[in-house]
């Protein structure tokens, strides 16, 4: 008659064999006889891997030796040939007396475990691979905001900031950026797209395109965003070199258009004044075609200087002798035109440590912008344009004041932008800009007051010592 226990040891999911000292099997389940053939008289070492001595660290060896159960993780080979993976516990069991006369072993085959196991493990390796390798900025972030993983160039470009959070990071902010396209990942649990302007931990800014995705927990709900960031600063910078280019033919063409018109008029005059022998008439088309002239040597230093970034040569120069030179440049132009130029050098302004071919540029187009500011004032019949320079602490300061037409608050805000001209076909736009890039280049800064009808009052501030501005502050 079958016991009960007996019914249980032959149901067992598992391979179950009883083990005598000398590791012969006893007895064993119908598992184990189906997945090892016949175990008679044969130690399990023959059987689970064709040795001829016992394993090393046996556990069932333990179990005889300390009484204890034990655990190991084994590879056995059916009687098929076929390589599995086995969980062993083993289990002393004791006669009467207490004395071990056996050892039962359980192994449970974790073939397919292993096998999930391992695939995982690659899984995560590749990812981890991929994850650093990769050639962007990648994150990932909590419900906080909190940055809680990021890859190798994330690090290098931002720094070790786990536990911080993304905003204080990439735009050194005390509160979240709005819009967040992690948070509205968060709400939606959709991918997202946006574009924005970080500082990396050097100072440098970038324009990065930002791509956001859920990652989801076992609830099905987000439980974090990973966020991936594609350095596009090149692509950015390129792009506005394409449309100042665009723009700047589009502006010299209209410029070049004027021009040729005006020389033309005054060659007009010039060629009828000849055959009438009209002086009047010669000299107003030669007045004509020499301030067309210079404003034809104005657009091409000008061009000059935007086609090519120069760096600064820096030289100990005297601030007065500059600002004398380019005043007697203008004297002569203003008198003809009815305008009275007066300066105020104080010979106490002393040196100064600058480029003196880009102070000079800047120079002249601000005195070239308030002649033009007098000349087309038709108001009045007189102008006058004042040019001071002094200096105040650690900075030189010139001053170049006009009383011509003025400008609005909307041409203030706007007269230092790249292409942009109040005088219509005859501007380029690049004068101002130019000169305000000029000062920030040197650590300086231009001031204006204008009104209309009331003229327009320029301080320009530049530091005696040269002090170039930081990367993160340079001008666009």
């Amino acid at each position: 008659m079958e016991l009960p226990f007996e019914q249980y040891f032959d149901s067992m999911p598992c391979f179950l064999s009883v083990q005598d000292r000398d590791f012969r099997i006893i007895t064993a389940n119908n598992r184990f006889v189906e997945g090892f053939g016949d175990f008679a008289g044969r130690h399990c070492y023959q059987i689970y891997k064709n040795r001829s001595e016992i394993c090393e660290n046996c556990p069932v060896d333990r179990s005889f030796r300390d009484g204890e159960s034990h655990t190991s993780e084994e590879v056995v080979t059916r009687m098929d040939g076929r390589e599995v993976r086995v969980l062993v516990n083993t289990t002393p069991i004791r006669d009467g007396s207490g004395e071990i006369t056996a050892v039962m072993e359980m192994s449970t085959d974790i073939t397919e475990i292993k096998r999930l196991h391992d695939q995982l493990r690659e899984s995560q390796q590749r990812y981890h691979v991929l994850f650093e390798s990769v050639p962007c900025y990648i994150s990932i972030q909590d419900r906080d905001l909190r940055i809680i993983e990021a890859n190798r160039m994330h690090r290098e470009a931002f720094g070790a900031n786990l536990g911080r959070k993304c905003y204080e990071i990439y735009k050194h902010r005390l509160e979240a950026c709005a819009p967040c396209v992690v948070q509205e990942t968060f709400a939606d649990g959709e991918v997202h797209l946006h574009e924005e302007v970080v500082t990396d931990r050097h100072g440098e800014r970038m324009n990065v395109m930002v791509y956001t995705g859920p990652i989801f927990g076992a609830d099905g709900k987000v439980e974090s965003v990973i966020e991936m960031s594609a350095n596009i600063t090149q692509i950015r910078q390129l792009q506005s070199q394409l449309t100042s280019i665009g723009m700047l033919i589009s502006t010299i063409s209209h410029g070049i258009k004027g021009l040729i018109t005006g020389l033309d008029g005054g060659a007009y005059l010039v060629n009828t004044g000849l055959k009438k022998d009209d002086q009047a008439r010669i000299l107003k088309g030669w007045d004509m075609v020499q301030r067309n002239m210079g404003r034809i040597r104005s657009m091409v230093f000008d061009l000059l200087y935007y086609a090519k970034d120069r760096e600064l040569e820096v030289e100990t120069v005297d601030a007065v002798a500059i600002a004398e030179d380019v005043f007697r440049l203008f004297a002569d132009r203003a008198a003809k035109l009815n305008i009275t130029m007066k300066s105020n050098f104080r010979p106490d302004t002393g040196n100064f440590e600058v480029d003196p071919h880009s102070i000079h540029t800047m120079l002249t187009n601000l005195l070239e912008n308030a002649l033009d500011a007098c000349r087309t004032d038709q108001d009045q019949e007189r102008h006058e344009i004042g040019f001071n320079v002094y200096r105040e602490d650690e900075n030189i300061i010139f001053r170049i004041s006009d009383d011509g037409i003025g400008m609005d608050r909307e041409t203030k805000e706007k007269v230092f932008s790249l292409f942009f001209s109040s005088k219509g076909t005859e501007g380029t736009g690049l004068g101002l800009f130019i000169g305000n890039k000029i000062a920030m280049k040197h650590g300086g800064k231009i001031d204006i007051d204008s009104s209309p009808g009331k003229g327009t009052c320029f301080w320009v501030s530049i530091p005696c010592r040269c002090m170039p501005p930081k990367p993160a502050d340079k001008p666009e």
